[in-house]
Parts: structure tokens; sequence; C-alpha cells
């Protein structure tokens, strides 16, 4: 990162809507660019009603945005606490966004997975930040979609302009091996160029990393079950309970985290049936889920991106349940995995036989490593994107304009594209 008397801003945009990945990934981003340049200052907005419980590293804040809900089976949104509209609330969001990124003025905007925000709501504070000259980026994870549901998205929301006007990269982090998350879409070849594959986003522990006192209470290996923020978690949790209540011969206790987001009924019949086992403990939600995977003996989730890139920095053995609904996302990582050899898989769909949970837990101890397969570049994610920051963040005729200077009256010329980590979809 360079070194400047100057001190540095850095924007990140998350509509985080649902689960915990987004706020995780931009919390990871974060903290590893004010670690590597302690002059530069990160702003987050973020929808998250979690993101003030996650530890942040000096140089670090957030703007909290009124909160929205998406709803499993339509993928219609509701506002999450307010009792107004929904319209009203997206009104209330889009005139925060701009209005912070007008008065931060950043060298630098990163924008995760919605290119446009949630309903358009970060198109203006997009457009005045072009209008200034500063870098604009858009942080992809490795899939969105199933490609033709994405394709039909994208061309209802009118995306594809927004990549190839407003953007000046797009950082996807992950690799081509698993999934090109814009195959199917068409875009001209000044989109693709600009896109950059840094690989996944290697996790730490935080620098508290006291591990929650449920592990402790079980004596031998436990196995850890997470179903992300656990809004849709119901049926892995009772998948996995029902094949303990069926084979006593599982040789591994667990640790249930229900998630923050798992409704308040659920999780307190899941606690009276883990009660009945003596090596099984449960809780609602730890900012330090990375000390009990790093303890764990192997790891029962979904298989959102967060989850994904946590197995593979503490190198656990897992078994994931993939989702299938609102979006195909989960299913098509996992299933890309399974194929290199990084993890099982079990299908969620249909009838969720004990037995055949049983049996994969049986199994696990005879499960390969991740680190067992070579993937080149598969973890240099943090080291990647640091790279990409330092380089937008050391143009000398970008940033931010003056207080009291007027707006200019033509959008100046982007950048180029970085190459060093560049690889065509």
């Amino acid at each position: 990162m360079p070194n400047s008397s100057r001190s540095k801003r850095v924007l990140l945009y998350s509509h985080d809507s649902f689960g915990l990945g987004h706020v995780s990934r931009c919390r990871t981003i974060a903290n590893a660019i004010v670690e590597a340049d302690k002059s530069v200052s990160v702003l987050i907005l973020s929808g998250s009603p979690m993101i003030g419980s996650y530890e942040f590293r000096s140089g670090i804040d957030f703007v909290r945005i009124p909160g929205v809900v998406k709803q499993i089976d339509t993928g219609e949104y509701d506002s999450a606490n307010l009792r107004v509209g929904v319209e009203h609330t997206l009104q209330m969001r889009t005139r925060i966004i701009r209005d912070t990124a007008d008065i931060y003025r950043p060298d630098l905007f990163i924008v995760d997975k919605e290119p446009l925000g949630l309903r358009g709501e970060v198109v203006p504070a997009l457009e005045m930040l072009k209008a200034r000259g500063t870098p604009l980026v858009l942080g992809l994870r490795d899939v969105m979609d199933d490609p033709e549901k994405l394709a039909a998205e994208w061309q209802r929301k009118k995306v594809v302009p927004a990549l190839s006007d407003l953007y000046d990269e797009i950082w996807v982090y992950g690799l081509p091996q698993i999934n090109k998350p814009l195959t199917g879409i068409t875009v001209p070849p000044s989109v693709r160029h600009k896109m950059v594959y840094t690989g996944y986003l290697h996790r730490d522990l935080p620098l508290h990393t006291d591990v929650p006192h449920e592990a402790e209470e079980i004596k031998g290996p436990y196995i850890l079950v997470t179903p992300g923020g656990g809004g849709d978690g119901v049926d892995l949790v009772d998948w996995v309970l029902s094949a303990y209540e069926s084979d006593q011969h599982i040789p591994y206790g667990a640790v249930i985290v229900f998630g923050p987001f798992m409704a308040a009924a659920a999780r307190e019949h899941f606690k009276e049936r883990a009660a009945k086992f003596h090596n099984i403990r449960t809780l609602t939600f730890t900012n330090n889920l990375g000390a009990l995977m790093k303890n764990a003996a192997g790891v029962v989730a979904m298989g959102g991106y967060n989850t994904f890139c946590e197995i593979l920095s503490f190198d656990k053995k897992a078994i994931i349940v993939p989702r299938t609904r609102p979006r195909l996302e989960q299913y098509i990582r996992t299933r890309a995995a399974r194929n290199l050899g990084l993890l099982e898989m079990l299908n969620a769909e249909g009838w969720r036989d004990p037995f055949v949970m049983a049996t994969a837990l049986r199994q696990l101890p005879q499960q390969g490593l991740p680190s067992d397969v070579v993937v080149p570049g598969l973890l240099d994610g943090i080291g990647n994107v640091l790279r990409l920051v330092s380089k937008q963040l050391t143009h000398p005729h970008r940033g931010p304009a003056r207080l009291d200077a007027a707006e200019p009256a033509e959008v100046p010329p982007t950048g180029t594209s970085s190459s060093s980590v560049r690889a065509r979809s």
C-alpha cells in the first residue's frame, strides 16, 4: 500500500438484505485495507442489523442505513423494523447513501454484489462520484445465480449499461476454475476486460480469539453446524439433529450455531431436542465463529460464500447442504467445489432422510482436507485486493474534490484496468 502523508478514504457499500455474508465480506476487506496502510480510513455503508456486533480495526467506521428484509419464498422486500412502507425506507436509504458519499468524499468506492444497489439506491452516489473522477469498483462474489435467471434479472434492472459506463473495474472474489459469475450474460468486451479474478478471501481469527464456552463443555472432538445467518437454516439444523436422534454411533459431538435470523420458536424447539444429548451444545450467535471452526473436527453448513472461505482458510473437512431458493448460488458453488474434491455435498431437495446425514457424519473422519487439493491462487484474494486498492489510491488525478469546488461539467476519462491479476471471464 502507498505511503503518503495525505489521508486516503475508501467507501464500501453493502445492501445486506439477508444473512451475514455481505457484511462479513466487507469487514474482511476493510480490516485488511487499514491493517496494510495506517493512513487509510474505511467507511462502510450497511443495512445489516448485525454490523455493530463485529470487531473492526482502528480506522474503520460504519453508517447503518435503515434495514430491509427479503422474503425467502418470494424475493420481495419489506422494511425490517420501521413501520413504514418499503418505498419510503428505500428513499431514506438512497438519500443517506448519496449524502454520506458526498460528505465523506472517498478516494475509492467499492460496491458489493449489487451493481445498482438495492432497487437502484446507489446509482445517485455512483453518478455523483463518477463526475468527480472517483474510481468506482464493483466487487462480485464467485457465483451470483443461475445464469439464465441472472441474465433476466440484470436485463430487467438495466445493469449492463452501468457496468459499461460507471464502473472502472470489476473484482471477482473467486477463481474461474470454480465459476465465472458473468457466464450467460451478454456484455461488451470492454466489460469483460474490466474483470479481475482475485481468488478467495482468506479469513483469520479476530484479535480476541476466546472460544465460546459451549465448545469447551464437549469432551472430545466436535462438529460445527452453522446455517450462516439462520434465516433459512431450519431444515439443516433439523436434519442434523434427526441424524443424532436416529444413530447413536456418530463419533463426534456437535456445536450448533443457529444464526441471529433464525425464528425464536425454531431455536427453542431445537434447544429442547439438543438438550437430550450430553455432547451437543447450541448458541444463537457468535462474532468469533472462526475460533469455533478452527477447533472443530469438521463442519456441516450451507454453501454461502463466507462459510466457504472460512472452510478453506481453516482447512476443515466439510459437508455442505446448499440451498436452492431463491437463488442457485450456493448449489453452483458447492457442486463445483465438490467436483474439485474440496468438500462433500448433500442435496437437501426432497425428503431429508436422517440416516443419510448420519452416514455422512460417520464418514467425516475419512474425508480429505481442502489442502489435499492443489488449486493455484485459491486463497490469494486478500493480497490481490490490497494490490488493486493500492493501485487505485495512487492515482494523483483522482480523489475527493475540494469542498468548495464546483462540480465538473463533463465526466473525465476513467483510468485503465488492472492487468496484474487479470483473467478473462
